[in-house]
């Protein structure tokens, strides 16, 4: 299957947040959106993924089911581990989900990249389903990030919105694709 570009947001400088408001529609079954270089403009942030049904106006429109596990690794190799996150679990309820953390703000090393698919997203019947994939690199830790769930609602998604969960997104390229 093809990969179509639809759109890129590119911030450069502070910004509170990364909206795709338009073309996340029934144009394609599945949405990828992929994103490079994120830096948080505050320590320690978590990057974040929220859903719309109302083309931006409400991304806490919606009730979202997720799960959330990591792998991490210390640069002095003094803590290794894997472990199931259930502080970033949400339960049925509305919210951003964390699809990865504790990016910190040194120009030099500390970013996360990674993947989101969401798909069938604008079905009136089903629930949408969406899983990430994401590395980070802050705080001499590298972290590696699954967070996927659904979108426990049957109208359409027509809005995606990545932040971090404090401060602004200093910098980043997110890119949406259509598959299909």
């Amino acid at each position: 299957m093809a990969m179509t570009l639809i759109t890129t947001n590119t911030i450069t400088s502070a910004t509170a947040a990364s909206n795709f408001t338009s073309s996340v529609d029934n144009t394609y079954k599945l949405y990828i959106f992929k994103f490079y270089d994120v830096r948080g403009a505050s320590d320690g942030a978590n990057f974040t993924v929220g859903f719309s049904i109302n083309s931006g106006s409400d991304y806490d429109a919606v009730n979202l089911t997720t799960t959330c596990f990591r792998s991490e690794h210390t640069e002095d190799d003094g803590t290794t581990s894997l472990a199931y996150i259930t502080s970033k679990d949400l339960a049925n309820t509305t919210g951003f989900q964390t699809i990865t953390d504790q990016i910190d703000t040194d120009v030099g090393d500390q970013s996360a990249a990674g993947e989101l698919y969401l798909f069938n997203p604008a079905s009136t019947t089903y629930a949408k389903q969406f899983y990430s994939r994401a590395t980070s690199y802050g705080d001499a830790l590298t972290a590696q990030w699954f967070a996927g769930g659904y979108v426990n609602n049957t109208n359409d998604v027509d809005a995606v919105s990545f932040k971090m969960s404090t401060g602004n997104i200093a910098t980043s390229v997110i890119k949406m694709y259509g598959v299909g």
